[in-house]
């Protein structure tokens, strides 16, 4: 990451250094990913859809301990190696909009909420935030090379009511709660890198 662009990294000491940890991230780029692993303190383990896993790509993402996930049905497997990524202490890396977006956290689904609530693992919301500049793209889905990408940390917080329920209507609250606390990350992170 910093051979290709500028990264710049703030609130890393958010991440909690021993236990599991969720990373809810926002998703505008091909390269979100790869700069949140290139630059979090701890080993992230994403989930990743399964047709990234081809050619020499999937050994290689499998070797880096990155988990496949069938999205065209609930896919039971990917939900329990998730599980036992933060049952082992663990962290997870999540895209709680499912794919990518416009990286404004306005669409959550609820596995983010499931995740958190079941396992009891603190949510650390990231903001990975590129400049807006068109120009010097190689590859027009990914950041002009060496320009400045700022990959913003936040503090974590428990999505749960402290119930320990799981119900439909518990987790559609903790859904609640999980975007609000993401979208007033995504602003405070872009006041504090200028973007």
């Amino acid at each position: 990451m910093n051979t290709l662009w500028r990264p710049r990294v703030l609130g890393a000491w958010q991440v909690p250094a021993t236990g599991p940890v969720i990373l809810a991230v926002n998703h505008a780029h091909y390269i979100d990913g790869p700069m949140l692993m290139g630059t979090s303190p701890r080993p992230v383990h994403f989930l990743i859809k399964k047709e990234a896993f081809v050619g020499p790509l999937d050994p290689f993402l499998i070797g880096i301990g990155q988990l496949k996930v069938d999205r065209s049905s609930p896919d039971r497997t990917a939900v329990t190696n998730a599980l036992g990524v933060l049952e082992s202490g663990g962290v997870l890396g999540i895209f709680p909009e499912g794919t990518r977006g416009d990286g404004d956290f306005t669409s959550i689904r609820a596995g983010l909420a499931y995740f958190a609530v079941r396992s009891g693992a603190p949510i650390v919301p990231v903001a990975v935030l590129r400049s807006s500049e068109r120009g010097g793209r190689l590859i027009p889905a990914l950041p002009p090379l060496r320009s400045r990408c700022d990959v913003v940390f936040g503090e974590p917080f428990e999505p749960g009511d402290g119930s320990g329920r799981r119900t439909r209507k518990a987790l559609d609250e903790a859904t609640v709660r999980i975007q609000e606390r993401l979208t007033a990350h995504l602003g405070n992170a872009k006041r504090l890198s200028g973007r």
